[in-house]
């Protein structure tokens, strides 16, 4: 089946009276996230150095990942006329470095650097279902959920080739959840706080705590109760536990009552 392009996006239907100045900078930092798809496909080309099939798959994988940035940067660059995603993407990779020189995984293992891609892909699809779901400007919807699809399928494609890694290497129950955990734990790390200093900061010197907190205080809001139950679904099949049943229920209601916590903190603080 042949991916969608960016010609495929109803680019006339922008509408910018229903641009919301909370998801534009969102969306803003995710352009340079994803933009940054061929140093992640460098790093795990190196290591999976002998895994010819395995390094075709992640560089066409890096490719769609590069198509999202373009694509939402140049809506952001439409909804708001200063923002330049070229300027801002150098920015981000000049600051933030990945592992580039690494000929083994910085999780362990092989099967473990593929039970934490699937734990980004998780993350990814389920920021993009809530973007989908929080919008009504038209061109943006369209976009989110042409992307969450993407990731959706970008972690079927990480679990199959997990699944041939776990044959090799035996990683057990244990081992994949300490990893996933790990990864988990990282979602606020300085990836994604520099993303959006480099989208949305300004002149001021990087600080990561206070813009982690601009990021959540403007993201959480848009998760819906079916994206969680979806995501920890994922995440639980990702570590060779059950995806549906009552474990699944009690981490997707601990993990939604988490990120409101989490919000009425980071709100009460800003205020």
């Amino acid at each position: 089946m042949k991916h969608w392009t960016p010609e495929d996006i109803p680019w006339d239907s922008f509408d910018p009276s229903r641009v919301n100045g909370d998801i534009l900078k969102i969306v803003k930092a995710a352009s340079l996230v994803e933009g940054n798809g061929r140093d992640y496909a460098r790093y795990l080309c190196n290591v999976f150095d002998d895994d010819p099939e395995f390094q075709e798959a992640v560089r066409a994988w890096a490719e769609e990942e590069v198509q999202h940035g373009d694509v939402l940067g140049r809506w952001a660059e439409l909804a708001d006329a200063e923002f330049d995603f070229s300027a801002c993407l150098k920015r981000f990779t000049d600051g933030f470095k990945l592992p580039l020189e690494a000929t083994s995984s910085v999780r362990g293992s092989r099967a473990g650097e593929l039970v934490a891609r699937c734990i980004v892909e998780v993350g990814t699809s389920a920021h993009y279902s809530a973007l989908a779901g929080a919008t009504d400007e038209p061109v943006l919807k369209e976009i989110c959920k042409r992307i969450a699809a993407d990731e959706l399928r970008h972690y079927k494609l990480f679990y199959t080739h997990l699944r041939r890694y776990l044959d090799r290497e035996g990683l057990g129950v244990l081992g994949r959840l300490r990893v996933a955990l790990g990864r988990i734990t990282e979602s606020e790390d300085d990836e994604l706080a520099y993303a959006y200093y480099a989208a949305n900061g300004g002149g001021e010197p990087y600080d990561r705590k206070r813009n982690i907190r601009a990021y959540v205080h403007k993201a959480y809001p848009y998760y819906r109760p079916d994206v969680i139950r979806r995501s920890v679904a994922m995440t639980l099949k990702a570590t060779g536990l059950k995806p549906n049943g009552r474990l699944s229920r009690i981490l997707a209601g601990l993990a939604w009552r988490f990120m409101a916590h989490r919000q009425r903190r980071l709100a009460q603080t800003s205020g």
